[in-house]
Parts: structure tokens; C-alpha cells; sequence
């Protein structure tokens, strides 16, 4: 049965006096996981919400899994790591720590934390997770000196705001695993370390995906709402511009886009009002790209017979509910997937084939991005999926080209617009 363990409901006495112990807990820490990897072969073998982070709760780890029963692993997207049957491991306990956003953000920390309680869940491997109080490195890191001092031996840490975190935690816990997601080389401050695995996507060839649909579907006004104008932010936007043309040249038709970002990873009532105008004069579709951002574009939309497109995971039930479902589609990386094979590597001990890497995850090296096709998901008119299967393998095979470069606009065809708006 699982067990809940909800730091919550701990005093904050017992909470100070954790955090007291805690200088000593690491000085012996790399002793304790040492005896406890010979005792009893421990983990990874060889080695944009509506309100802003500070209104996150103050309590630490939020919930607790106990190890349930093993059961076989669910199918992921990307490709599966396997070993053989004598170096799997059913030790050890899984922590991840959030970035600004929640578990439940119906975006880039939720899909993450659903890889760790896949795996978990599958595998019999406890896990847990921890939200910092503060969108600062420091509270970052005194919330993996708690999972560490609460037994993690390994820890996921999504987005890129985790690149100092990763540069400083790496060295001080040589022992444990670290598994960042959407975290770059250009975001560290130090080399990576043979200890933690770093990856980023290819953000451009979802965008591209989805601006490519939406036109070939209909939609000549389209709009795009960033988050904060960040490599991966721009990616997508850049990727969904460079589509958006593909697909005009292809139908002979004139096309207008507008581009701008808002700043921030979370809606607000400017936001709305900007989006609103932008309906009101005509917009048909905002690709929505930035975490919790897309509830302002999804609020306008909604008052204007509007569309949005979706960024991450698959967004379209947050459209359910009203007179009629204004998600179309989502620009989607494998999040979830990737976070589980690399869990399936580390646990079954090929830690030592991609810890130390920094990786950039692309459709030519598996399923990483793509739009949903299953059931409801699917909610395109005349884009069909054959259409689509035959786009993908022209990126996989690289007969698209698609310019991840953020530092400059890409170049439209005649009869595509595209207005950048502050």
C-alpha cells in the first residue's frame, strides 16, 4: 500500500530542527548511500498557473509514494532503454523538485512529474516530490538537500531555471543521480558531471508541426503568445512562424501572424485584454506557449468563438467544460518519456551510457515532439492524419529543414505577414 508523507503537517519546530541537522546529514550522506548501494545494490548502477511562484505553499515534499507492487512498465514515446535481467535494481527512492509552477500545472511540471510516477508505479521504486517556497537557486537547492536528507538517490529537476541549481548540487552530492529536463549547457555555470544527464528538444520542429496544421486546416489569422523570451520559448514560436509559411506556399493562400510574449509564465488580466483585442480584430487561433500563460489566451478565445493551440503535453482537456472545446491542438515534447527511459536506464544500471551528457532530443532521434492523434485529441477539420504522418517523416529524414536559430526572425514568403508586437 502506498504511504502519504506530507512535510505539510510537520511543525515548524521539526522543520528548523531538520534543517539544523542538516550541515551534519550531508557530511555523512555519501557514507550512508555507499554502505546502502553494497547492502542492497542501489539505483543507477556504474555511477507557464494563474499565480505567480511565491504564492506556492510553503510546505516542502507535497507527497510521498510508498512502493507499490511491480508491475510491467507502461509504453513511452521515446525510445526504451533496456538491460538485462540481473543488472535491474528495485532499490532506492525518486525525488523531483519543481520549478515556479506545480504538479498540476497542466503543462511542463506535471507531464514530468507523471514520468516519475510512471516509472514508480511500474516498477515498485518510491518516489516523491518538493516545491520550492521561492523562485530562487537557493531555495532550489535547500529543497534537494531535503530530499537528499530524506533518502532520494535520484533526483529529476525540470526546466531550465535548474541550470545553476544542477552546476552546484552535482558536486555537492556525488553519490546521488541527477536528471534535468529542458536544462542546456548555456544554462549551467559548470561542466557537466558524471552524475547528472541534461536534455533539450528540438522545440522548433513542434512548433512547426503546429503552425503547419493550422494552416493546412483553414486557420489565415493566426497569433502566437509567449511566455518569457526564452531559447526554448523562442523555438517554438520561431518553429510555428517557419510552418505557418510552409504550409501558405503550399496552398497558394495569404497569411497574417501576430507574435509577441508576455513576460511572464502565468495569465493575467493584461494578458487577457491583449488577447481579446487580438480576437476581437480578427484572429481566428494563438498557439499559447509558456506554462500557465495559455489560460489568458484561453479566456479570450473563449469570449470571441476563438481557438488556441496547445504547448508541451496535450492541453486539450482544459478546454472541456465549455459550449465547445477551443483547444485544437498542442505542440507537444515527450516529457514523460523522456524522464522514463532515463529512469529505466538509471535503474537498471546503464547509468554510465548517457550520465555526463548534455542532449539535444529531435525526431530524428525518436518520438520527442508531435502533435496528439489519439481519440478526442485530434480535433482538425481537413488536416488528416495521413497528412501528417508524411510531415513527420520529412523532418525525421530531414527533407524539412527547420532553423532552430533564435537570434533571428525567420524569412516569410510573399503573402505572409508577421507583425512582432511588445
Amino acid at each position: 500500500m502506498r504511504r502519504m508523507v506530507n512535510l505539510c503537517e510537520d511543525t515548524n519546530l521539526q522543520t528548523l530542527l531538520r534543517m539544523e541537522d542538516l550541515f551534519m546529514k550531508k557530511k555523512v550522506l555519501s557514507l550512508v548511500l555507499a554502505s546502502a548501494m553494497v547492502v542492497s545494490l542501489a539505483a543507477c548502477g556504474d555511477s507557464s498557473n494563474d499565480a505567480p511562484a511565491n504564492d506556492a505553499p510553503a510546505a516542502a515534499p507535497a507527497e510521498t509514494q510508498a512502493a507499490p507492487e511491480t508491475q510491467a512498465p507502461a509504453e513511452t514515446a521515446a525510445p526504451e532503454t533496456q538491460a538485462p535481467a540481473d543488472t535491474a535494481v528495485a532499490d532506492g527512492k525518486i525525488a523531483l523538485v519543481t520549478d515556479v509552477g506545480t504538479i498540476d500545472d497542466e503543462s511542463f511540471n506535471q507531464a514530468t512529474w507523471e514520468g516519475v510516477v510512471q516509472f514508480g508505479d511500474a516498477n515498485g521504486i518510491e518516489y516523491t516530490y518538493y516545491q520550492p517556497t521561492e523562485d530562487s537557486t537557493e531555495e532550489r537547492i535547500n529543497q534537494i538537500d531535503l530530499a537528499v536528507a530524506e533518502g532520494a538517490t535520484v533526483v529529476v529537476l525540470p526546466g531550465y531555471l535548474f541550470g545553476e541549481t544542477l552546476s552546484e548540487v552535482q558536486a555537492t552530492y556525488p553519490d546521488v543521480n541527477f536528471i534535468a529536463v529542458d536544462v542546456s549547457e548555456g544554462d549551467m555555470t559548470a561542466p557537466i558531471e558524471s552524475n547528472a544527464y541534461a536534455c533539450t528538444f528540438s522545440e522548433e520542429q513542434a512548433g512547426y508541426l503546429a503552425g503547419y496544421a493550422a494552416v493546412k486546416d483553414g486557420y489565415t489569422k493566426l497569433g502566437f503568445l509567449g511566455g518569457m523570451a526564452v531559447p526554448a520559448v523562442i523555438r517554438y514560436g520561431y518553429g510555428y512562424v517557419q510552418g505557418i509559411d510552409a504550409a501558405a506556399q503550399e496552398l497558394g493562400v495569404d497569411v497574417e501572424v501576430k507574435y509577441t510574449y508576455g513576460g511572464q509564465f502565468y495569465g493575467d488580466a493584461n494578458i487577457t485584454a491583449k488577447m481579446e483585442s487580438w480576437y476581437s480584430e480578427g484572429t481566428e487561433i494563438v498557439f499559447a506557449c509558456g506554462g500557465g500563460i495559455y489560460t489568458s489566451a484561453l479566456e479570450a478565445a473563449l469570449n470571441y468563438d476563438g481557438m488556441i493551440i496547445g504547448v508541451d503535453v496535450d492541453q486539450r482537456s482544459v478546454g472541456e467544460g465549455n459550449a465547445y472545446n477551443p483547444v485544437l491542438t498542442s505542440a507537444m515534447k515527450g516529457l514523460t518519456a523522456t524522464v522514463v527511459d532515463k529512469l529505466e536506464g538509471c535503474f537498471a544500471g546503464n547509468w554510465d551510457s548517457f550520465g555526463g551528457q548534455v542532449e539535444n532530443l529531435g525526431l530524428a532521434d525518436g518520438d520527442y515532439l508531435g502533435l496528439p492523434t489519439d481519440g478526442d485529441s485530434w480535433a482538425f477539420e481537413t488536416f488528416t492524419q495521413d497528412e501528417y504522418a508524411e510531415l513527420l517523416a520529412g523532418i525525421k529524414d530531414g527533407s524539412i529543414a527547420i532553423s532552430n536559430d533564435t537570434e533571428t526572425q525567420p524569412e516569410v514568403s510573399e503573402g505572409v505577414t508577421v507583425s512582432y508586437i511588445d
